[in-house]
């Protein structure tokens, strides 16, 4: 699937649906029986599909880093997911490599095999079950016959290569000539990665905001409608409850996107500040977003700077 394919198949803003591109990492059972395995990944983040291409290793790389491989007149790094997934398939090779393209970058993933691509409903993805180890995975996708797991290749991505430094935001850049009282002032994240959300959080609460969580757009909108039920009870401003939304937008039950024009269709939150950020923050898709309603948008690998924006928007 090439780039402008898949720019043909992007999803209109606030529809809150996503479409999928569904591939398999097999592995065997204990009779060494192939037993398929199930994932999925926003079309929005994949650039390409490919067939395995002969890689080159790096030395003294991540044991999950298969190697290098060149695409066109780049070099990108390529993950053999089987080892991230801690799969039993030693004799099972993957023949097909996603190409990703988020935060910036560019990354390979190889897979055993793609299936289809699915639109479907953000309603449709469940958060992942806390009895399993869900560290890797963001959502769960029913299937008639199967199920589907997203994977959170931001965090896969960032643990391999390095990059988790741009989900953290250094306590001494945050605070640097504090002039504004933070303190007052109370802002929802909504995120279901619990890897970026709790570096988000503690960010803005070392710069001396006040920070409510939500895992996800459906949790953070109850929330929200509690607190406007409240204020409008009392006859209060909404800022009595929370000054600010902070949110991503690939999330279960209710994506951030649906959620910012659901807050635009209140009348009493029609002035809320709302900050979008997202790895897919292109700038045709930061002017669709601003048009939805979003005050600003920032990618993730500009988090440094999402103190200095809630400020902004706030002050």
């Amino acid at each position: 699937m090439a780039a402008d394919d898949k720019q043909k198949i992007l999803l209109e803003s606030g529809t809150n649906e996503l479409e999928i591109v569904e591939f398999r990492i097999d592995e065997l059972d204990a009779n060494g029986e192939t037993v398929p395995c199930y994932y999925g990944v926003n079309v929005a983040k994949v650039r390409e599909i490919i067939r395995r291409p002969k890689t080159w290793r790096i030395p003294n790389s991540h044991p999950a880093v298969e190697g290098m491989m060149q695409l066109r007149d780049s070099v990108l790094a390529v993950i053999n997911l089987s080892y991230v997934l801690g799969k039993n398939n030693q004799e099972l090779t993957p023949d097909r490599v996603v190409v990703l393209e988020f935060n910036r970058m560019n990354v390979g993933i190889l897979v055993h095999s793609v299936s289809s691509i699915y639109r479907i409903s953000w309603e449709r993805v469940e958060p992942p079950v806390k009895m399993i180890n869900s560290a890797n995975v963001t959502g769960v996708v029913k299937m008639d016959d199967r199920i589907i797991l997203i994977l959170d290749f931001e965090k896969i991505v960032a643990e391999i290569c390095g990059q988790d430094v741009l989900y953290r935001i250094g306590d001494e850049q945050m605070t640097k000539e504090l002039t504004l009282d933070r303190s007052t002032r109370r802002i929802l994240v909504a995120d279901d990665s619990r890897f970026i959300r709790s570096s988000i959080c503690s960010s803005l609460r070392a710069a001396g905001y006040q920070v409510e969580e939500a895992e996800n757009g459906s949790d953070a909108w109850e929330m929200i409608t509690a607190m406007l039920q409240r204020c409008s009870k009392d006859g209060a401003h909404y800022s009595r409850e929370f000054d600010m939304l902070i949110t991503d937008i690939e999330m279960p039950k209710m994506d951030g996107l649906h959620l910012t024009a659901l807050i635009r269709k209140e009348e009493a939150l029609r002035d809320l500040p709302v900050l979008l950020f997202s790895s897919l923050a292109s700038e045709d898709n930061k002017r669709k977003w601003r048009d939805l309603g979003a005050n600003d948008i920032v990618t993730k690998p500009d988090l440094p700077n999402l103190v200095a924006l809630a400020d902004s928007l706030l002050h």
